[in-house]
């Protein structure tokens, strides 16, 4: 097992590619942690658990929100968890998002690591220190940044994802591509989900190079002042339709990407809508959609982005190069409705 260190302004991560789930008995003592994970990952991985301090959750974004947090806590207090603990979430991004949270403000904080279990957790959502909740409609709405002390990779756990997992994390691999990496676009072209399933060395391979993507970008504004921004390219939109028609996170983005794209069209000139769109629907992920764009509205107002009276949206001017635009609420409101 080999790691990669990567620095914050803070702290440290510990990054072990492409490792084993056995591997955590050398990061983490078995008797001073506690793994967080829910109903879905306990039962396929039952025998991998035997002997380490376990707290199951119900699995779903629905159960992302400070009810399960209460329950958490209350179930650590029980186990005796001190400040020498250390909290393991073992899940997809809904349970990294709620770990980290935990680890952040039980007792003031203590230490935490993640084993993400999909594509979507170990490209995008358990990396960056970005820890949360949602309250109602609004995603992530309540939360805190700090890194966690370690990652690791196991791709054998993806074995058992269905179809539509894959899906939901390529629409982070194809966001990547489209504001950071144009020869990954390409790759991305000329391949499907099937291939990438097959072939073991170059998912590793296509994950490390996401996960740097990430990483970077984090290294650099790791509270979202500037170059971060960038990685919510179809998070606006999305975000607003994720909690209100029961999708996928990377449905949802996949749908705000596509109205991104077609919004940089208008306000940029960029050329390649179609040619993101043709990648999305090539990944076996929507693209147009019927929505109440009202109603969304109104939820997309209440975006950590907006800034009184405008959003900080993310468009294209090319394929690789996303840019931060400002755009008044009036006019994102009429392009929106017109779309």
């Amino acid at each position: 097992m080999t790691s990669e260190t990567y620095k914050f302004s803070q702290a440290s991560t510990q990054y072990y590619f492409d490792a084993a789930f056995s591997n955590l008995k050398k990061i983490a003592d078995s008797r001073a942690a506690i793994i967080i994970t829910d109903e879905n990952i306990f039962n396929a991985h039952e025998a991998k658990l035997k002997g380490w301090n376990v707290i199951v959750l119900k699995a779903g974004e629905e159960f992302k929100v400070q009810a399960t947090v209460d329950t958490i806590i209350e179930q650590m207090i029980e186990m005796e968890a001190d400040r020498k603990t250390t909290l393991v979430g073992i899940g997809g991004g809904v349970i990294t998002d709620i770990t980290g949270y935990v680890a952040s403000v039980y007792m003031r904080g203590i230490g935490f690591g993640f084993i993400p279990t999909s594509v979507l957790a170990m490209v995008d959502a358990s990396i960056g220190g970005k820890n949360g909740i949602d309250v109602g409609v609004y995603k992530n709405m309540v939360g805190i940044i700090r890194q966690p002390s370690f990652i690791l990779h196991d791709l054998k756990l993806l074995e058992s994802l269905p179809e539509s997992e894959w899906q939901n994390g390529f629409a982070e691999i194809i966001k990547h591509a489209c504001i950071k990496d144009a020869a990954m676009f390409s790759e991305l072209e000329q391949h499907s989900v099937s291939d990438y399933r097959r072939n073991r060395k170059k998912m590793a391979s296509l994950i490390k190079r996401n996960a740097l993507i990430k990483i970077k970008v984090v290294q650099k504004d790791e509270f979202e002042k500037g170059d971060r921004k960038l990685l919510n390219f179809g998070h606006t939109l999305g975000h607003a339709l994720e909690n209100q028609y029961e999708l996928s996170h990377g449905q949802a983005i996949s749908i705000g990407m596509t109205y991104a794209s077609l919004i940089s069209a208008q306000l940029l000139g960029f050329k390649d809508a179609e040619k993101v769109i043709a990648v999305l629907e090539q990944y076996g992920l929507p693209t147009y959609a019927e929505f109440d764009k009202q109603k969304v509205l109104e939820v997309l107002k209440m975006d950590k982005k907006r800034v009184k009276k405008e959003m900080s949206y993310v468009l294209l001017d090319r394929i690789g190069k996303g840019v931060i635009q400002p755009i008044a609420l009036k006019q994102l409101d009429k392009i929106i409705t017109a779309l």
